[in-house]
């Protein structure tokens, strides 16, 4: 592990404006014990600032307006980058998508290597979307489009 800084490398930041997944690690509601979700509707607003979206189905949105104390793990620069930060609500519902999301800031408080002493990582983890392409790329441009407007 190595020490925190308050703001994400530029290119962390790069990877951040692109399509990536982190994993959103929030307290949950019920049991107060962590919990830690794949997502991957996420940008960096800028070098402090994340967004997300979230559906309402998901338990993460109760879990996050219940205590807004997030970390966002990234897998980016041969590192595993630990984001802790402060959630708020942007924009809820958020407009001009299918269905009902939260759209969410998170302002970054902390970054560090959250990687074992001695390690690098080789790769970064890939996935592929196994329902209909065109539908996932319409949507994740709705989706997208609706955050960077909030």
């Amino acid at each position: 592990m190595s020490e925190s800084v308050t703001q994400m490398t530029d290119d962390l930041l790069l990877q951040l404006q692109s399509e990536t997944f982190v994993l959103l690690n929030t307290v949950d509601a019920v049991t107060g014990g962590p919990t830690s979700s794949a997502i991957s509707w996420i940008y960096a607003l800028n070098a402090s600032t994340l967004r997300l979206a979230l559906d309402h189905r998901s338990r993460l949105v109760e879990n996050i307006k219940n205590n807004p104390l997030v970390t966002i793990t990234v897998f980016a620069e041969g590192k595993v980058h630990a984001i802790n930060g402060r959630a708020s609500i942007a924009l809820d519902p958020l407009p001009e998508v299918p269905f009902k999301l939260c759209c969410f800031d998170i302002s970054v408080e902390a970054v560090r290597n959250a990687l074992f002493y001695g390690a690098k990582l080789s790769s970064a983890p890939q996935y592929i979307k196994t329902y209909d392409q065109r539908a996932s790329e319409k949507l994740d441009g709705q989706v997208f489009s609706a955050m960077q407007k909030a």
